[in-house]
């Protein structure tokens, strides 16, 4: 009865895999390039992300599933912010679409808490989708004196003592 609801759930746990290991790959490259602000977001959307990996795992080991942490999707090696951004804004875009559809699909297979489950994801994925419109927005406003500023800002505190990266 709830081999369809494993099956949405470790799709889930793909796609969040996924993100992990890009929004980690765009957290290292954004340190290395001094952009706090977006090496923040970027680190505690991963962050966000495994947490959702529990969430899935426990309702798959709820429902007596194997959790599959395997994900074939590779990481996207953009070190252009914009395009990390675009990228972002994409993969959220797309998990929430998805997400929306297996909570009907779960919904119809009379599987009301794993419907909820997605329902919660499909929220933290269109805030995060909001938060990466909002920086692309940001960036096309201020252009590059957006990320020279928080340049200038670890610049500043190293300067002063107070280290770097968040």
């Amino acid at each position: 009865m709830h081999q369809k609801s494993i099956k949405l759930l470790n799709i889930a746990v793909a796609d969040e895999l996924h993100a992990v290991h890009q929004y980690m790959y765009f957290h290292f490259h954004c340190d290395d390039q001094g952009y706090d602000l977006l090496t923040g977001l970027f680190k505690r959307t991963a962050i966000e992300e495994m947490i959702h990996i529990e969430v899935l795992a426990d309702r798959i080991l709820f429902l007596n599933g194997e959790v599959e942490l395997a994900t074939d999707a590779k990481v996207n090696k953009v070190h252009d912010v914009k395009k990390m951004l675009e990228i972002a804004k994409g993969m959220e875009e797309s998990s929430a679409k998805d997400y929306n559809k297996f909570a009907m699909e779960c919904g119809q297979n009379l599987d009301s808490a794993t419907k909820q489950v997605f329902e919660g994801l499909v929220n933290d994925e269109e805030r995060h989708w909001n938060q990466y419109d909002d920086e692309l927005e940001n960036l096309g406003r201020f252009g590059d004196n957006y990320l020279a500023l928080q340049s200038i800002e670890r610049s500043k505190r190293a300067g002063a003592g107070g280290g770097g990266a968040a």
